[in-house]
């Protein structure tokens, strides 16, 4: 999954891609070196951003949405915490909700999702908001919380009439985690294998990678390739990334270890 921040403060390339025929320009970039699926999200969730108005929102994504899948054949997900946008975003062309509301998200997401029967949804664990839940988060027990909240979601979901086959989950690396937090979901992304679910993991040059490393989000990307090499090995199945091309090597190497595969030589 290949990220495309038409934001002008996102932690990693905010204002990058403002405009929106960059912002097509890159969306078209990351498919040629391999993404599987393009993430428009228009509203920064990194620490400490403030909440950005639906009309904003809908200003920044929608025409990009429109365009980019009149170009790509590639699905195109909605990044967001609004069901407004959620609904509108399907409607200019995206085809799965990544809902990064969380536990305080919008509780008409599940209203969208159902009634648009041809989309995905990707539940998003997630403590507090952007303005608070990097402030001391924390958990009687990491791991067992975020498999209620996916359980609880996956029940939600099937009242709803949305089928396995659309949903994935994401442990939500740093939204209301610390770097221990972050580091144990990694190490432990096979607790929630049995849930039957697609996991989808997004540690892509996060904080947590610039703490141990000491590095700006901007040289991270040695770090991101071992958190991602790690992701697949313990059974991620989508990979949500900023350096598509460098990650595709990672993934795909990775991923021959796993299967041990057998090439010719």
């Amino acid at each position: 999954m290949g990220v495309l921040n038409v934001t002008p403060d996102s932690f990693s390339d905010g204002g990058s891609f403002s405009r929106p025929e960059k912002a097509i320009a890159h969306a078209m970039q990351l498919e040629a070196e391999g993404a599987d699926i393009i993430d428009i999200g228009g509203e920064s969730t990194r620490p400490g951003a403030m909440p950005v108005s639906l009309e904003e929102e809908a200003r920044r994504v929608l025409s990009i949405i429109e365009q980019l899948s009149k170009k790509t054949a590639l699905p195109i997900s909605i990044d967001t915490k609004k069901a407004e946008i959620a609904q509108k975003a399907i409607e200019a062309g995206a085809t799965i909700i990544n809902d990064v509301g969380g536990i305080n998200g919008d509780s008409n997401m599940i209203a969208v999702a159902a009634r648009n029967k041809k989309t995905g949804i990707i539940f998003m664990h997630a403590k507090g908001t952007p303005q608070n839940m990097q402030q001391n988060p924390h958990y009687k027990n990491l791991l067992k919380e975020i498999r209620l909240f996916f359980i609880d979601k996956i029940a939600l979901a099937h009242e709803h009439k949305i089928s396995n086959n659309r949903i994935a989950l994401d442990p939500g690396i740093g939204f209301g985690k610390t770097v221990q937090h972050n580091l144990r979901i990694l190490h432990r992304v096979h607790y929630f294998q049995d849930l039957g679910l697609p996991i989808m993991l997004g540690p892509s040059r996060k904080s947590f990678i610039g703490h141990i490393l000491g590095l700006p989000a901007s040289d991270r990307i040695e770090g991101t390739a071992a958190a991602i090499a790690i992701s697949v090995l313990q059974g991620a199945k989508i990979l949500r990334v900023h350096d598509v091309k460098e990650m595709k090597r990672v993934v795909t190497i990775a991923e021959a270890i796993r299967k041990e595969a057998v090439f010719q030589l």
